[in-house]
């Protein structure tokens, strides 16, 4: 059983990594080149520092539906929690909510307007509405799968449901998988290679078509942390987003250090910065606690964190 700091500390990663990459969202990487941000600054468009986006709101508002409900998983107050979350602005930083993507955005218009019967037929089904809208508000659940012990159908049918509230379609799904596997990899005390290594033995053909699978190829039947950074890229695409996540993780030897590289990829800077927060949180155990203190709501967070764990237990 993993102890509480590596839980708190792959949450708080996370949400540390989402607000140091906020301010970088859809700027080009050539403007970093020469010039990498190595701290906590404002974004333009917020004008404050410290503040997280929609990926943190999402991963937050899956905390509290767990921990209102026990520890245990209910889809319909998960889907709840995102629509208070657009409508009434809960589990956010400032009075200020922004950043929802494309896909989310149809998915929950979908369940609030109750168009399906079952939660899970609420996603985008079409291969455009592969971003990484579910790969960004899963760390939560890949936390849940770890503590509870779930098998591996039943690792896979839960990320697979929870993925479909927003992205149906497989290389979505996948995506999500796989990011999973490498947190309970991780949670599990594994080092950062064994792990790596043990996903990429994975048989995913006991769930994914091989179809799909070929596009996570260069993460699973090759070396991603081989390539140079010019052959990363850190655009929205699902399999984009968690390739660079793991090359940053995997060329980096502090949590410190992982998430300056996420961030000064630019583009979809916020989450590579989150994705790769919670993954070095988790391994490396520890924080910066002066980023820390410069997070909005830091005592709420703390709480959710303490919560969120006892909840699982």
């Amino acid at each position: 059983m993993c102890d509480f700091n590596k839980l708190k500390n792959g949450i708080l990663g996370f949400i540390i990594g989402d607000a140091l990459g906020v301010p970088l969202e859809f700027k080009k990487r050539e403007i970093f080149k020469n010039n990498k941000v190595t701290d906590m600054i404002s974004s333009d468009r917020i004008g404050v520092k410290g503040v997280w986006s929609d990926d943190s709101s999402m991963v937050i508002a899956t905390m509290k539906a767990i921990i209102d409900n026990k520890g245990k998983i209910n889809y319909e107050s998960i889907m709840n929690n995102f629509i208070l979350w657009v409508s009434n602005k809960n589990f956010i930083a400032i009075d200020k909510a922004f950043g929802i993507g494309r896909a989310t955005f149809f998915a929950l218009g979908n369940y609030y307007n109750k168009r399906y019967e079952k939660i899970t037929d609420c996603g985008m089904k079409g291969f455009n509405y592969n971003g990484n809208g579910s790969l960004m508000r899963i760390l939560p659940i890949a936390c849940y799968c770890y503590y509870k012990k779930l098998n591996e159908d039943e690792i896979y049918n839960l990320v697979k449901d929870v993925s479909s509230f927003t992205h149906s379609h497989e290389i979505s799904i996948l995506g999500c998988f796989i990011y999973v596997l490498l947190v309970i990899e991780l949670l599990s005390g594994k080092e950062k290679v064994n792990a790596y290594s043990n996903i990429r033995k994975y048989n995913y053909r006991k769930y994914f078509s091989l179809e799909n699978i070929k596009y996570y190829d260069r993460l699973l039947n090759n070396d991603i942390s081989k390539l140079d950074v010019d052959s990363i890229s850190s655009m929205g695409f699902v399999v984009d987003t968690l390739e660079a996540v793991i090359w940053c993780f995997m060329n980096n030897n502090s949590y410190d250090k992982c998430v300056i590289e996420a961030i000064n990829l630019g583009n979809d800077s916020d989450t590579i910065g989150a994705l790769v927060g919670g993954l070095s949180g988790i391994y490396y155990n520890d924080i910066n606690n002066k980023w820390l203190n410069d997070i909005k709501r830091k005592n709420y967070l703390l709480d959710l964190c303490n919560d969120f764990y006892n909840s699982l237990l």
